[in-house]
């Protein structure tokens, strides 16, 4: 069980990097998830607007499937893990959401601290995740370092969206 920030930053910086492992499909599915996080939460306020059942049946489906799918990533969890990861997939959508928002009227500056947020949870959520090896050698990271900016720059290392 993790205890602390440092044994979570340590866990994550132990797995194993598999050349056979796409990580980047991984990382297309999370971003799927999010958005049916997303839907779930559309589907439950159209219901709440409209009264009609049909959008808590959509919203059954949608969960049905979102659940199904984070299967795919959160293999083994212990404690609240399962609903850890849901809510870090959930927020750090948010925040990107609300970033792009502030991005489009000007707000640079705030934009990019919602995007440095939500990157920070997005990052988390892979911490909890990743699956580690004890024996894998560990990633060198500068001790001044946050533990999300930990996180991040292993996150960032193992997650390339752009390798095929």
């Amino acid at each position: 069980m993790i205890k602390t920030y440092k044994e979570l930053v340590d866990r994550v910086s132990q797995f194993k990097i598999d050349s056979n492992l796409d990580l980047s499909s991984g990382e297309d599915l999370s971003i799927g998830i999010m958005n049916l996080i997303s839907i779930e939460e559309h589907l439950f306020f159209t219901y709440g607007k409209t009264k009609n059942p049909k959008y808590l049946e959509l919203l059954n489906s949608v969960r049905k499937m979102r659940v199904e799918l984070l299967k795919e990533i959160i293999k083994d969890y212990e404690g609240e893990v399962w609903c850890i990861s849901k809510h870090l997939l959930s927020a750090s959508m948010r925040l990107m959401e609300v970033g792009t928002k502030e991005l489009k009227k000007g707000e640079k500056s705030k934009a990019e601290k919602l995007f440095q947020k939500s990157y920070e949870l997005y990052s988390l959520f892979w911490g909890l995740n990743l699956s580690t090896d004890k024996k894998a050698a560990k990633l060198k990271m500068p001790e001044d370092k946050t533990m999300f900016n930990k996180l991040g720059d292993i996150v960032q290392h193992a997650l390339d969206c752009c390798r095929e």
